[in-house]
């Protein structure tokens, strides 16, 4: 299986990188099932991902932004779960913070993250890759400098280097949570808003961040009345975490060491692999130790008035 997802990564990538120049990056071509916007860029990976797998002749069911579940071959062992570009919109950008994420699980429609056996996240500007195993304790890196993981040592809040999440996620409320946060890390620390959940999760891998935040989902869970504020920053969807978002970086963040779980604090092993539905979707908190995990969770606010008076201003 590691040797199918390296090619297979490889192969979409240089489709991805053959269509620099020729294509409108940032022209819309539609939604996903999901609701989040879709560019050319996404059509081409999409299509690089089917025809691999065509031509390799290997049964399994392919589950993707795009396209959804569907099956190739006769009863397929293995299901795919594909974001063939995660971090489109860094993508047509032509910046960096974009990867091609593969996660693999027996095929079972009723999959969940905690099913998933192989994990692999290829960055399309540099080639590098993380993979991961599960049964076998294999952690591999390809193309990064020196030895990984290499996790940050930091448990000190005020010094925090970390990503949020601002797509399909009302700014107002975002503020309201994290703001003060925001305040005390932007200058001792760094913050940074990468549009990418994978991206972000390897940084933490890599050193290069701390944490890894996205809470929009916990917030729509815990104040059910904030829905038509989340519609209206989704363009009429809820776009939170998808599980191809994370279905791989989950495996290869804990295999790394990473304290990685849902704004609850809880695990994120039983959420579905199949499945955009708002309740399918999910909330994260990533971070390199498990002490400035904790101090995440209690210091962001999750009770600020404005989370109960939104209903009655809409």
């Amino acid at each position: 299986m590691k040797d199918y997802l390296i090619s297979l990564t490889t192969s979409v990538r240089q489709k991805i990188l053959s269509t620099e120049g020729t294509l409108k990056n940032r022209q819309l071509s539609g939604y996903s099932p999901g609701g989040d916007a879709q560019f050319d860029i996404d059509d081409v990976a999409e299509r690089a991902v089917e025809a691999f797998i065509k031509a390799n002749g290997l049964a399994v069911g392919c589950y993707s932004e795009d396209h959804g579940l569907q099956s190739f071959g006769s009863e397929p062992k293995h299901l795919l779960i594909v974001d063939p570009i995660d971090g489109t919109r860094p993508a047509a950008a032509g910046l960096e913070m974009a990867c091609i994420s593969i996660a693999v699980a027996p095929y079972d429609e009723d999959a969940r993250i905690a099913d998933v056996s192989h994990a692999i996240l290829c960055e399309i500007k540099s080639g590098a890759y993380m993979y991961a195993n599960r049964a076998t304790g294999e952690f591999s890196c390809v193309g990064y400098p020196g030895a990984l993981p290499r996790l940050s040592p930091n448990r000190d809040l005020g010094r925090l280097f970390w990503s949020i999440e601002f797509n399909g996620h009302p700014m107002h409320l975002m503020t309201a949570a994290y703001g003060p946060l925001v305040d005390r890390t932007a200058n001792r620390g760094g913050i940074f808003v990468f549009n990418s959940a994978s991206y972000s999760i390897s940084r933490i891998i890599t050193g290069q961040l701390d944490a890894y935040v996205d809470i929009g989902n916990r917030l729509l869970k815990e104040h059910p009345s904030l829905r038509p504020e989340f519609e209206r920053a989704g363009n009429g969807h809820i776009l939170h975490l998808f599980p191809y978002d994370i279905a791989a970086s989950v495996l290869l963040a804990e295999m790394a060491g990473v304290t990685i779980t849902d704004a609850f604090g809880r695990s994120l092993g039983s959420t579905k692999l199949v499945g955009v539905e708002a309740e399918n979707q999910q909330s994260c908190i990533a971070t390199c130790t498990p002490e400035l995990h904790a101090q995440l969770l209690g210091e962001i606010n999750w009770t600020h008035p404005a989370f109960g008076s939104v209903a009655s201003s809409t």
